[in-house]
């Protein structure tokens, strides 16, 4: 079984078929809708997160190197996101 979506002009590019046992339960306390104003997406309508500040670093030492390591606060629709 599968469900067809009706979708608004700006998300013309998105599949709006979906096949149900493809789908998985979510359970949330709050409202899922993510307003469409102001996210990046690429050509590919993925997500495109950009680096907002630097928050912490660190050089990781192998035998004969070391390598930076920087942890970064994106730009995330979700909330902060802090990634190593």
């Amino acid at each position: 079984m599968a469900y067809t979506l009706e979708t608004s002009e700006e998300l013309s590019r998105v599949h709006n078929t979906f096949i149900v046992s493809n789908l998985k339960k979510c359970h949330a306390d709050e409202p899922l809708a993510v307003p469409l104003d102001g996210l990046h997406l690429d050509d590919k309508l993925h997500f495109v997160e950009e680096p907002v500040e630097i928050v912490g670093h660190e050089v990781k030492r192998l035998k004969r190197s070391r390598i930076p390591l920087f942890q970064s606060s994106m730009n995330s629709r979700i909330g902060p996101l802090v990634h190593m």
